[in-house]
């Protein structure tokens, strides 16, 4: 599944805001791939599932893959 997200660096905390496009903010400066890494580990957490950059890594607006899990 693909998605588009906005994030917010150097922000007063860590979360998720639901919209279109989905609001990542995260604490980290976007210096040296670190809001990247914080993106990815805190949209990890929130989907559940493993998550990558497909595109953006150096602009605010990215797109995301979120791998779906198989269903038993």
């Amino acid at each position: 599944m693909r998605i588009k997200i906005k994030v917010i660096a150097n922000a007063r905390k860590d979360e998720v805001i639901e919209g279109d496009p989905l609001i990542v903010k995260t604490k980290e400066p976007p210096i040296k791939g670190k809001a990247n890494k914080a993106v990815v580990k805190l949209l990890s957490k929130y989907f559940n599932a493993k998550v990558r950059i497909i595109s953006g890594e150096k602009r605010k607006e990215k797109w995301i893959e979120v791998e779906e899990r198989n269903s038993r």
